[in-house]
């Protein structure tokens, strides 16, 4: 049975929580879809090309119908010619999201949080607090979890636990309403307030 590793103050093991049965057996195709669908937000869209619409120029025939030996041309604005529109060019009006309903946002966010528990790097605390909001205290904090980059999930962010964070590359904070499966994924770590991982449980009830 899958379990998350309960931590105490010092953020050492202190027991273990097993997950719900709703966490099992979730087709981890719905974290894919929904892996695709935020990295299709984030694309700039930018690239664009001018078509043969678009492009300056090219109001006289190039050459005669006939006669010539060559074929016919009627626009330097053509795509054959150097210069001239691109065919089938990239537009900057197009739209990249993907829509992933609720049922599936849910399910992709409960498989990658059973991912963590099954490979022992889902845990909770009480409290995600830095006091002080001194980076050494949030660096002694990640640094006793013994884990390459963590995910810390917060029921809401103060700004002395933000400021704290923010200077140390390999961990992220976020409040309850921020959490999704793609950052769940992104992180080979995440720990989350007990109230936090309470709503989440009731909700997959």
């Amino acid at each position: 049975m899958m379990s998350a590793i309960v931590l105490n103050e010092k953020m050492e093991k202190a027991s273990e929580l097993a997950l719900p049965e709703s966490f099992s057996g979730i087709n981890p195709h719905n974290l894919y879809l929904y892996v695709k669908s935020a990295q299709a937000a984030q694309r700039a869209n930018s690239a664009t090309a001018l078509t043969r619409a678009q492009v300056r120029g090219g109001g006289k025939k190039p050459w005669a119908q006939k006669g010539g030996g060559r074929a016919r041309a009627g626009s330097r604005r053509s795509p054959v010619f150097v210069g001239g529109g691109k065919a089938f060019g990239p537009s900057n009006n197009r739209n990249y999201d993907l829509k992933v309903n609720k049922k599936q946002k849910k399910l992709a966010l409960n498989f990658a949080l059973a991912e963590h528990a099954q490979n022992g790097s889902l845990f909770i605390v009480d409290s995600i607090e830095i006091a002080s909001g001194k980076t050494k205290d949030a660096a002694a904090m990640f640094k006793a979890l013994n884990q390459r980059d963590t995910l810390f999930v917060k029921t809401i962010l103060d700004e002395k636990t933000y400021l704290a964070f923010e200077n140390i590359s390999s961990t992220y904070v976020i409040e309850e309403n921020e959490l999704n499966a793609y950052l769940a994924a992104n992180y080979r770590s995440v720990v989350i307030e007990k109230a936090v991982w309470e709503n989440l449980v009731g909700e997959a009830k």
